[in-house]
């Protein structure tokens, strides 16, 4: 099946309707639950075949797997039946076999079943247990066994294992020494490659066969990467990767794994890294490249599949295309179609017909409703960095002495473009001009850039959310007395920053799991994670020895210093913001009498999944916002 790495949708923040017909009036409030409606079928998956397609849809409160038989409509069911726990993930591991995961969170205990499509016959193929698996890619069925790695033995090592799916015992295959981070297989089943990771130093081991030891024949330091995305066809020592190795971006080359060298560059762009996405696991063959500006583009490499694209495409004009899946020979195809101002649908194309049918409207209650399109900006920071970000304006016709919400993105190792954001158009629906900036140490933009913001995390990140307002305002777009940032996670985390350091600057500020104290987040890294702890050492900073540096940054050391009103949501089960730190930093603003308005929802996690309690919580956003700004 066609493994690639896309922009992946969360239903709170993904994409809307195609604006068509109709139209709503341009100062007419949508209610705030239709932007953040869930899609009752998700996760569609086409069969190796291109027989079938498999998804997630709902059946007594719970997630279940249902599957649509292509040729025969009447054999289209139900294919689970879980009543008291939702089916996390799945995946065909051949034509008639499908593999999922069951529990009552995703933090829950491992439980791993095989179905049989037909006869429906379930097996239980892991005892269930407190550990971690992961599936080696493609998950392909060799004989009667998948390959993943397991860490029950070991909670910070992955070992290799056969996974059989009619429930026999797994079988160890490598035991990690416990410094690999990541396995490959070759299309023949067997795994000659892995990644070694302490997260300052990345090394790439082969062997030529399994009964080998591995033999190190690359090493990199953590601003380098070489990432392998599959082998040459007919090869087991060449894949093709992406690597910046002695350059600044991301760029497609041929790896030669015996030797460790670099033999050919396929593809570069010299404005954003490369994407890890395009291969096709089933043909050996890199179908495209894929990268993103402002919206994402491809370079083909297979002329059919271009040719199939290009048709595809001209069906949904001046819209985004993603492949998600495809079957073997790449003639079925899974794609999600959108625009910045458009939520999209999934559909199943039919490359060899030229047919496109509509699977799901991701959200069917913004279709045909006028929504605000994002326009990208550039300029310049203080200290002369080229930044890029995005904004969207509310439909008043208004151009000039706006209010403006700056939201922040996750990660920070993540970035903004001009896909759909439910979020920004519904602030935008609100009358507020939205800017969403990819600050210094976003990624896409070249390992320099990343390394930019580096140990800036209280400093020039920042600062360049300030530059970009500042500039805003010096154009005239921006009312400099109604400032507000907002987001969630370190996006949560700068707004608590800003409220504590720059309230002369903001208005107020909206946190959604926002870390208070940076102390807390390293304690709470898991087991699983702490290989890369020392990388955070790196980004962020070493608690242990740079103790005054840390303090200095963490919101709940200073939240006397707060002026602004706050908005604060947390999450009981967010493992890297203490509920302890949440209900200090609050304390200290009520005592001081700064107007905060604290939501906590004990049963969530860093995002809200629970649809009322979303809805709850933008309702206070629109409030607060309405109230402050």
């Amino acid at each position: 099946m066609f493994r690639c790495l896309l922009w992946v949708f969360a239903v709170c923040s993904c994409m809307a309707s195609v604006s068509c017909g109709n139209k709503q009036g341009a100062k007419e409030l949508i209610p705030v639950e239709d932007f953040f409606v869930k899609p009752e079928k998700s996760n569609f998956k086409i069969s190796p075949d291109g027989g079938r397609i498999a998804y997630l849809g709902i059946d007594d409160h719970c997630k279940n797997i249902f599957v649509l038989d292509l040729q025969d409509k009447k054999k289209s069911k139900q294919l689970t039946y879980q009543s008291d726990m939702n089916v996390q993930y799945f995946f065909w591991a051949s034509d008639s076999l499908i593999v999922f995961s069951n529990s009552h969170s995703p933090q829950d205990s491992l439980r791993i079943f095989s179905i049989q499509v037909d006869s429906e016959k379930t097996t239980a193929i892991l005892p269930v247990k407190m550990a971690r698996l992961r599936w080696l890619a493609p998950h392909a069925l060799h004989g009667n066994y998948l390959l993943a790695t397991l860490n029950d033995r070991d909670s910070t090592a992955f070992d290799l294992y056969k996974i059989f799916v009619d429930g026999t015992t797994p079988e160890l295959l490598t035991r990690n020494p416990g410094n690999i981070s990541k396995w490959y297989a070759s299309p023949d089943g067997k795994v000659r490659l892995a990644m070694t990771n302490d997260s300052v130093q990345e090394s790439i081991l082969y062997r030529a066969e399994e009964h080998m030891p591995f033999q190190e024949i690359a090493n990199t330091d953590y601003q380098t990467s070489i990432r392998p995305l599959g082998f040459v066809k007919g090869s087991h020592t060449h894949v093709y990767a992406l690597s910046n190795l002695n350059r600044d971006k991301l760029s497609l080359v041929e790896y030669n794994v015996s030797t460790g060298e670099e033999e050919r560059i396929l593809f570069e762009n010299p404005q954003v890294d490369l994407e890890a996405a395009g291969y096709a696991d089933d043909l050996q063959e890199l179908i495209y490249s894929q990268y993103t500006i402002n919206k994402v583009k491809r370079h083909f490499f297979n002329q059919t599949v271009q040719r199939y694209f290009e048709q595809l495409s001209i069906k949904f004009d001046n819209q985004s295309v993603d492949v998600l899946d495809t079957d073997k020979a790449m003639r079925h195809w899974i794609v999600k179609v959108y625009t910045d101002v458009r939520a999209g649908g999934i559909y199943h194309y039919d490359a060899e017909r030229d047919a496109a049918t509509l699977l799901e409207e991701i959200n069917p209650k913004l279709a045909d409703l006028a929504l605000s399109p994002k326009e990208a900006v550039g300029f310049q920071s203080r200290d002369g960095l080229t930044l890029h970000g995005y904004l969207t304006y509310p439909l008043t016709g208004q151009r000039e002495g706006l209010p403006v919400v700056v939201l922040v993105h996750d990660g920070p190792h993540r970035r903004d473009a001009m896909d759909f954001d439910a979020e920004a158009q519904f602030l935008a629906n609100r009358g507020y001009l939205v800017f969403q900036l990819n600050y210094r140490g976003s990624a896409g933009y070249g390992k320099k850039f990343w390394a930019a913001g580096f140990k800036e995390w209280g400093g020039k990140i920042q600062a360049d959310m300030i530059d970009g307002v500042t500039w805003l305002i010096h154009q005239g777009i921006v009312d400099k007395n109604r400032v507000a940032i907002m987001g969630n996670g370190f996006g949560g985390y700068a707004a608590l920053h800003a409220a504590t350091y720059n309230s002369s600057f903001y208005k107020c500020a909206v946190a959604m799991s926002g870390y208070t104290n940076l102390f807390t987040y390293f304690r709470e890294i898991p087991p699983h994670h702490q290989q890369y702890v020392r990388l955070f050492y790196n980004i962020i900073g070493n608690p242990n020895t740079e103790y005054e540096m840390f303090k200095a940054i963490s919101p709940v050391f200073h939240a006397d210093k707060v002026k602004i009103p706050v908005l604060f949501a947390q999450g009981g089960r967010d493992r890297f913001s203490s509920l302890t730190d949440a209900n200090q930093f609050v304390q200290k603003l009520k005592n001081n009498n700064v107007p905060i308005k604290y939501i906590y929802r004990e049963e969530e996690g860093r995002r809200f999944k629970n649809e009322e309690n979303i809805i709850n919580y933008y309702q206070e956003v629109e409030a607060f916002l309405s109230k402050y700004l």
